[in-house]
C-alpha cells in the first residue's frame, strides 16, 4: 500500500462504510413505492435476482480494481490499463459522484430544513399548510441553499479526518443509530390500527399478475442505483481494503443490508399511509408532503409520539443522505490529494468549494430562479438525468468490460481468491457474469432509462 494512504482498520467498519455508500434517501422514497406498484413481494424476488445477475458481480468487479491498485479510482484504471484510454472510466467515475454530490446535497439540505422544524414543532397543520410550507421553503433564494451547503460541510468535516478516524468511525456510528431508528419507526407504524391489512400487504403481498418485463426493468435498474454501480465510489472505498478482505463475501454482505433497509423502510412508510387513508406517491413529495400529513393523522390521539416519530424520521433521513455524501465526497477527495500530491485537507476543500457552487445554482434552479435551465430542465433535473441515464451506466458498463475481458484473468482471480487462500468456487460464475450478464443488464437499464425499452 501507498505510503500515507489509509485503509480501513476492521471488517465491520469495511462492511459498514460500503454499505453505507449504498444505504441513501432512495432506499425509502423510491424502493419502497416502487415495490408496492410491482407486485410487492413478487418484485423483491425479482429484485434479489436482479441483485444476484447484475449488483454483487458489478460491486465484485469495482472491488477488483480499487484493491489491486491500492490508489484513487484514476490512478487505478490508469495502473491497471498501463496508460492506455481505459483510465477515464476512473476519471468518468470522479465526474459523476461530484455532479451527484451536488445536487444530493440539494435534497440532503431540506432533510436538515425538516429535522430543525420537527424539533421546533413548525411543521404541524393540516394538508394544505404542510404543502404550502414545503412549495414556499423550496423557492426560497436562500434557505434550502444554505441548508445544501451546510450539508456539504458537515460531509467535509467527516472526510478531512481520513479513512479510519473520519469515515470508518462515523459509518460506524451512523449505520447502527439510521437501522436502530427504522425499527423503532417500522413498530411504530406497524402497530397503528389496519396497518398489518393494508400497508404490510401492499408491500409484501405477492402480486404474480404485475409481472412483466417492465417490473424486471424496473428490478434491475432498482438494483443498479441502489448499489451506487458506476459511481467509483466502491472502487474508492476498496482501495482502503486489507488484502485478507473477502470481496464476493463483503459484496453479499452489504447487498443484503441494503435490501433489508429499503424493505423496512416500506415498512415504516405503507402501513402508517394505509392505516389513516393515504396513498402514498414517490419522490419528494412523499417525503416533504406526504409523509408530515401521514404522522400527524396517525398518531393525532398520541401527539407527543407523533412528535417523536417526526424527529426519528427525518433523523434518519439524514443520516441515511450523510452515508452517501461521505462516500461521493470521499472520490474526489482522494483525486485530488494522490494526483495533485495535495494534503487531504486542502484536497477535501477543493471538492467542497466545486461541490458547493453546484449545489447552489441546482437550489436555485428548482426555487427562486427556475430559469437556470439545460436543454429545457431545470439545472437539478438536468444533472439528475445526466447522471442517471447516461453517466452511471457508461461508468459501470466499461467497469465491467474492463475487468472482464482487459485486465488478466490471472490478475481477477488472484483479487477474487485473495491470492489463492480462497477457493473461489464461484469465480467461473462471476466472470461470466461480469462478462456477458452484467453488460447486457446495464444496456438494458440504459435503454429503459431513455424510454427506447
Amino acid at each position: 500500500m501507498e505510503v500515507g494512504r489509509g485503509s480501513f482498520g476492521s471488517k465491520l467498519g469495511v462492511i459498514l462504510a460500503t454499505a453505507g455508500s449504498a444505504v441513501g434517501l432512495g432506499n425509502v422514497w423510491r424502493f419502497p413505492y416502487t415495490t408496492g406498484e410491482n407486485g410487492g413481494a413478487a418484485f423483491i424476488l425479482i429484485y434479489i435476482g436482479c441483485i444476484l445477475l447484475l449488483g454483487i458481480p458489478g460491486m465484485v468487479s469495482e472491488f477488483v480494481v480499487g484493491r489491486h491498485a491500492q490508489a484513487n479510482a484514476a490512478k487505478a484504471y490508469d495502473v491497471l490499463s498501463n496508460g492506455r484510454p481505459w483510465k477515464f472510466v476512473g476519471y468518468l467515475g470522479i465526474l459523476t459522484s461530484t455532479i451527484i454530490l451536488g445536487f444530493y446535497a440539494v435534497v440532503a439540505g431540506w432533510c436538515l430544513q425538516y429535522l430543525w422544524v420537527s424539533v421546533v414543532g413548525h411543521l404541524s397543520g393540516d394538508a394544505a399548510y404542510v404543502k404550502n410550507y414545503f412549495v414556499a421553503f423550496s423557492s426560497d433564494p436562500l434557505k434550502p441553499t444554505l441548508w445544501g451547503i451546510v450539508f456539504i460541510l458537515i460531509t467535509h468535516l467527516v472526510i478531512v479526518r481520513g479513512v479510519q478516524k473520519g469515515i470508518e468511525r462515523a459509518s460506524k456510528l451512523l449505520m447502527p443509530i439510521l437501522f436502530i431508528l427504522l425499527l423503532i419507526l417500522v413498530v411504530a407504524s406497524c402497530m397503528l390500527p389496519g396497518a398489518a391489512i393494508g400497508g404490510v400487504r401492499f408491500l409484501l403481498h405477492p402480486d404474480f399478475s404485475k409481472l412483466s418485463s417492465s417490473v424486471f426493468l424496473e428490478a434491475l435498474g432498482q438494483a443498479f442505483f441502489s448499489l451506487s454501480l458506476g459511481t467509483a465510489c466502491l472502487c474508492t472505498y476498496a482501495s482502503y481494503f486489507s488484502k485478507d478482505t473477502n470481496l464476493l463475501q463483503s459484496a453479499g454482505q452489504i447487498a443484503v443490508i441494503d435490501t433489508m433497509i429499503a424493505i423496512f423502510s416500506g415498512l415504516m412508510i405503507f402501513p402508517a399511509a394505509f392505516s389513516v387513508g393515504v396513498n402514498p406517491d414517490s419522490g419528494p413529495s412523499l417525503i416533504f408532503i406526504t409523509l408530515p400529513n401521514v404522522f400527524q393523522q396517525a398518531f393525532a390521539a398520541m401527539p407527543l409520539v407523533g412528535y417523536i416519530v417526526s424527529i426519528m424520521f427525518y433523523a434518519l433521513l439524514v443520516f441515511a443522505a450523510l452515508t452517501s455524501t461521505i462516500s461521493m465526497h470521499e472520490i474526489g477527495t482522494a483525486f485530488f490529494t494522490e494526483e495533485f500530491e495535495m494534503p487531504r485537507k486542502k484536497s477535501a476543500w477543493v471538492l467542497t468549494v466545486i461541490a458547493g457552487v453546484i449545489c447552489i445554482f441546482c437550489s436555485l434552479s428548482v426555487g427562486a430562479y427556475p430559469e437556470l435551465k439545460l436543454m429545457g430542465f431545470s439545472l437539478m433535473d438536468f444533472c439528475d438525468r445526466l447522471t442517471a441515464n447516461f453517466l452511471l451506466p457508461m461508468g459501470a458498463m466499461l467497469a465491467c468490460l474492463f475487468v472482464g475481458w482487459y485486465i488478466p484473468k490471472k490478475i481477477v482471480h488472484d483479487e477474487f481468491t485473495n491470492g489463492g487462500t480462497l477457493k473461489g468456487a464461484f469465480f467461473g460464475v462471476y466472470l461470466f457474469a461480469v462478462r456477458i450478464v452484467c453488460p447486457i443488464c446495464i444496456t438494458l437499464i440504459f435503454l429503459h432509462q431513455l424510454g427506447i425499452v
